[in-house]
């Protein structure tokens, strides 16, 4: 699977923007600037603790900076500091316990940056999820900002070089997000594996393949029925 270069405008978050949450901000900035170096540091145990403490302060809540950020954090290798990113950037995205949404230039920000991203960026957010399952929605609410990754999943659910888990939560995302567009790939798929295990039952002389692909086609089936549901 080749993974794409992302081409995009520069990004230009605005600082902060006041409202209803933004109280005591101001005396938030020495620790959040200090946080953010922490955030890109080569050493993983730093990054957890920056990324995890930018979470819960809600830092990334208030500052498009912050938000652009950790959006650009989705990548980091460690699968421990990508969950509370994606944790972290899907409430964004969502309502907060009092039903509060995220100021608009933080969520615009957030949109403006998945909106751009491409093969690296969504294996990443599916990769995480045979691990850590309860990520399920926030990476769905995520990929909702997306609109090409409908294809680049299709991408990741045909290449033999992916594991099959990684492969079956691809097929799970078309179908939970409503790609259309992937419709057409998801049928040939379809018709590829289907294909394969009638030949192989017909000729029995034939030498045994191995037959682990077939397994998606359950995935691949709820999948298009979620897709061409009313």
């Amino acid at each position: 699977m080749e993974i794409d270069e992302i081409y995009t405008k520069p990004l230009q978050p605005v600082l902060f923007e006041l409202g209803e949450d933004s109280s005591a901000i101001i005396e938030l900035f020495p620790g959040v600037w200090h946080l953010a170096e922490m955030a890109i540091s080569q050493d993983t145990r730093t990054r957890w603790i920056a990324v995890t403490r930018l979470h819960e302060s809600r830092a990334v809540r208030l500052l498009p900076l912050v938000t652009y950020l950790l959006a650009t954090r989705i990548t980091d290798p460690d699968l421990e500091i990508r969950f509370v990113i994606i944790k972290a950037l899907a409430e964004v995205l969502s309502p907060d316990e009092q039903g509060r949404l995220a100021p608009e230039s933080v969520r615009q920000c957030l949109k403006a940056y998945l909106g751009q991203i491409r093969t690296r960026w969504i294996y990443s957010m599916i990769q995480i999820l045979p691990v850590r399952q309860e990520l399920e929605g926030a990476v769905a609410n995520l990929l909702n900002a997306c609109p090409y990754a409908g294809n680049q999943l299709a991408d990741i659910l045909a290449s033999r070089k992916v594991s099959l888990d990684i492969r079956r939560y691809a097929a799970r995302m078309i179908g939970l997000v409503g790609y259309l567009e992937s419709i057409p790939a998801l049928e040939r798929l379809l018709a590829r594996l289907e294909s394969r295990i009638h030949g192989q039952q017909s000729m029995s002389f034939a030498p045994v393949e191995m037959t682990d692909e077939a397994d998606l086609i359950p995935d691949i089936r709820r999948a298009l029925a979620f897709l061409n549901s009313p």
